[in-house]
């Protein structure tokens, strides 16, 4: 459980900048206080209040501390193919392989992220839900490219932000079938469940809003590899527009993909990668990019296409 205080602006504290007040009042250094500001986790009368917001006497403040620190205790498990893409003291990405989940979850007991860095030494941020310590965002299991981990506290909370506000930019390569029209383009279409299955997703009408920018690199004449960039990351989304639209991803059969094509390309999964992650680096505010060559199935696929 985390701790929550609430008391009323001492008269003392009456025009102070609120990251200098309560330092002062919390016994806290100003960047703990500031961590809580940026975690929306400090009100004044029932509102946000940010580090350089000013205390009125007698407002009513709450404050809501983070959880105790805690070990990491995921099993530390080596991950076939997994590669470090960068690493420094805030974050490390990784070049995840397919059949690789971000995090351990229910029904999964395969290999994950987090406990692929556990055995390579990575100390990885403890917040978060315990079993998705560092982790602030996801990929499919059966979807490779680069992912980020944090691994230093004011990292998570940064690149948690900086997902939820949308500054991240998500790129990535999938080969779809036929030829979108436009060959480049937006599908805005909400998310949701799919009726009658809780593993799969759909267009609905009740649906989270959801927005998906393309652009096509190289025709075919059975696909088209596109450029995709997300302004929203719902879960399963590219694979949903795409199919919704009756392009669905090469390969990706769960979402109505051609498995003679797939067979033919020799997929055993959608032919979906994380490309590129571009985003300020949360230490020093540097614009990073991170790029992830595809693995050998997808350019062979590719290959097949070029070829035929």
């Amino acid at each position: 459980m985390r701790e929550t205080r609430t008391m009323p602006v001492p008269d003392g504290l009456d025009g102070m900048r609120v990251d200098a007040g309560l330092a002062r009042l919390l016994g806290l250094s100003r960047t703990a206080v500031v961590a809580l500001t940026e975690d929306g986790s400090v009100q004044l009368d029932g509102v946000a209040a940010g580090k350089s917001d000013r205390l009125t006497a007698g407002a009513w403040l709450e404050v809501i501390f983070p959880e105790p620190k805690r070990e990491l205790t995921v099993d530390p498990v080596p991950v076939d193919g997994m590669n470090i893409l960068y690493a420094d003291d805030d974050i490390v990405a990784v070049d995840k392989p397919i059949g690789v989940a971000a995090h351990s979850g229910v029904g999964w007991t395969g290999p994950t992220v987090v406990g692929g860095l556990a055995a390579m030494g990575y100390r990885i941020s403890t917040s978060g839900a315990h079993e998705r310590q560092g982790i602030v965002h996801r990929l499919d299991v059966g979807t490779s490219g680069v992912m980020v981990v944090a691994q230093s506290e004011h990292a998570y909370t940064m690149l948690k932000r900086a997902f939820k506000e949308r500054t991240v930019d998500k790129q990535y390569h999938a080969l779809v079938q036929g030829h979108p029209d436009p060959s480049s383009g937006t599908i805005d279409a909400p998310i949701g469940r799919a009726r009658g299955n809780a593993w799969k997703f759909a267009v609905t009408g009740d649906g989270r809003p959801s927005v998906t920018h393309y652009d096509t690199i190289e025709a075919f004449q059975a696909a088209s590899l596109l450029d995709v960039h997300l302004e929203t990351g719902r879960t399963h989304q590219i694979r949903v527009h795409f199919s919704a639209v009756r392009h669905p991803c090469a390969g990706d059969l769960t979402y109505g993909a051609d498995p003679t094509l797939a067979k033919r390309l020799g997929l055993e999964r959608q032919w979906l990668h994380a490309r590129q992650l571009g985003f300020h680096h949360p230490a020093d505010g540097r614009w990073l990019e991170i790029t992830s060559e595809y693995p050998a199935d997808l350019a062979g696929a590719l290959d097949v296409l070029r070829n035929a």
